[in-house]
């Protein structure tokens, strides 16, 4: 296969695994801040990971509140990712190499979700999307975790928050100290 055909081919492994990792992640996290599930956007996710994540809630159950079966189902997706990338680019990698990565690329993963869902958290706040707008609701829960503890630090400034820039700013400088590097990016 030809450079380009290799890049694309990476490039649509990675996007498929990853917007699917993405939402059983954002599943987890949905469960774990106690969301509305009644919001479309969380039913949404719901019917998108329900067909690999039910068979695997009858062998992993949860334990406080806590979805395991999503957190085993993430790892095991970008397990088959990474292993996937490089068996294409490099070879047949060793256990321990594929597991390193797939820990690296399942941050990275958090990271990038977390860095998107502040960024339209933010760009929706100067709409003036209010709490009852499913979008803005979904993800204050999500993000509050975040920015809660910058806010206490750095109060707005008349009425401006700078609380969401600063935890941007945070998680790309967690994202570029990841050594994670093409073809697992």
């Amino acid at each position: 296969m030809n450079g380009r055909g290799l890049y694309a081919l990476v490039f649509l492994i990675n996007t498929l695994f990853g917007l699917y990792t993405a939402a059983v992640m954002l599943r987890f996290l949905l469960q774990w801040m106690r969301a509305d599930f009644y919001n479309p956007i969380c039913q949404a996710i719901v019917k998108i990971t329900n067909p690999l994540l039910l068979p695997l809630r009858r062998i992993i159950p949860g334990w406080r509140g806590m979805d395991f079966a999503a957190v085993v189902l993430a790892i095991l997706l970008q397990l088959i990712n990474v292993a996937l990338v490089l068996v294409i680019v490099v070879g047949f990698p060793d256990v321990l190499d594929l597991a390193w990565w797939t820990l690296l690329k399942l941050a990275f993963l958090l990271v990038n979700l977390y860095f998107v869902t502040i960024l339209v958290e933010a760009i929706l706040s100067w709409t003036n999307a209010s709490q009852r707008n499913p979008v803005a609701g979904l993800l204050w829960s999500i993000n509050t975790p975040l920015l809660q503890p910058v806010r206490k630090l750095i109060p707005p400034l008349g009425g401006l928050d700078l609380s969401p820039l600063v935890v941007l700013i945070l998680l790309q400088v967690v994202n570029i100290l990841l050594p994670l590097q093409w073809p697992l990016r």
